[in-house]
């Protein structure tokens, strides 16, 4: 009875903290401001200057270029299953995704069914079935963005000088699709493979941001489809975007040193309460032993359960930047 009203109290916190999330965490991080800035920022028509005939036709080229790129991302928003694990790295069919994480849930629920009873057995078998395999996309997804940050500069470069020795583009990208690591080599790799079918080379790095949603891998793929369009000195334009490209490198690990702080003091904050509750238990089990099973008790460890999660959940919105 002690584990069945545990299991209950641990998913309505979950399901609470859940919901609170989904809905909390436009306005806690920003979001719908940053959609209004930028709605109002593309409300905004570009001035023309008289007499700047070739300018405007070339800025007009661009701004269509990036109004094209925009409207693909918004459409391309919701991002479906099989995405997700391309983007995590894997090579899994979405019917393959599903047969593991239906065997998980079913080992876990027998697992904890033969220990703790039906009831919590449904609740954790669930969560791992459901919960835990989504979880690791994520962190591999995570993982290889992080990678493929570290290298990418160092790929731009090469291009770049591919360029200034007068190495057509094409061959300057096989280059980094040959002799790259991963998961730069199989992102370009896929760029070659789609422009051989027939797309367009623009179009075809501007496909790296699917792979790889990242704000680096969209600037390489509007630079390239703008060259591709408009024309220019694409050897300085992959210059100044790989200078763009370390310095956000910099500024990142720069965000990182700062907010180690503020990040040890919130670990130390959220494992302070379950450290003392179970040093309390070890050395006075009777003492706290209520808050299990009195009504009264339960109720509260609900409560201070749902607490401690929503302010774990602000405290990592405070201390993770995104530029």
């Amino acid at each position: 009875m002690k584990t069945q009203t545990l299991a209950l109290a641990f998913l309505a916190t979950v399901s609470i903290g859940g919901v609170a999330w989904a809905f909390l965490l436009p306005y806690l991080s920003g979001e719908k401001a940053m959609d209004k800035r930028k709605a109002s920022a593309a409300a905004r028509e570009p001035v023309a200057r008289a007499g700047r005939g070739a300018q405007r036709s070339r800025r007009e080229q661009v701004e269509s270029t990036l109004k094209q790129i925009d409207i693909k991302e918004k459409n391309n928003k919701k991002i479906t299953l099989a995405a997700r694990i391309t983007q995590a790295g894997l090579t899994w069919s979405n019917r393959k995704f599903y047969i593991i994480a239906a065997c998980l849930g079913v080992v876990v629920f027998a697992l904890v069914a033969t220990s703790f009873g039906l009831l919590p057995a449904l609740g954790f078998g669930f969560a791992a079935a459901f919960g835990l395999p989504f979880w690791l996309l994520g962190f591999l997804k995570k993982r290889r963005e992080n990678k493929f940050l570290r290298i990418f500069p160092d790929a731009v470069d090469v291009i770049t000088r591919g360029i200034k020795a007068g190495l057509p583009l094409l061959d300057s990208l096989k280059m980094v699709a040959t002799e790259g690591q991963e998961p730069l080599k199989s992102e370009f790799g896929a760029i070659l493979e789609t422009q051989t079918v027939g797309i367009p080379l623009g179009e075809a790095c501007a496909k790296l941001y699917e792979r790889m949603p990242l704000p680096e891998a969209n600037f390489f793929g509007i630079v390239i489809a703008i060259q591709q369009k408009a024309g220019g000195n694409l050897s300085e334009a992959l210059g100044n975007l790989s200078k763009v490209l370390r310095d956000r490198k910099k500024m990142k690990a720069k965000i990182q040193a700062m907010s180690m702080e503020a990040k040890a003091s919130a670990m130390i904050i959220g494992a302070l309460p379950p450290s003392v509750m179970l040093l309390v238990w070890i050395t006075s089990p009777d003492y706290i032993s209520l808050l299990w099973t009195h009504p009264t008790g339960q109720f509260m460890l609900v409560c201070c359960v749902m607490w401690m999660f929503m302010g774990c959940l602000v405290m990592k919105k405070m201390i993770n930047f995104d530029f």
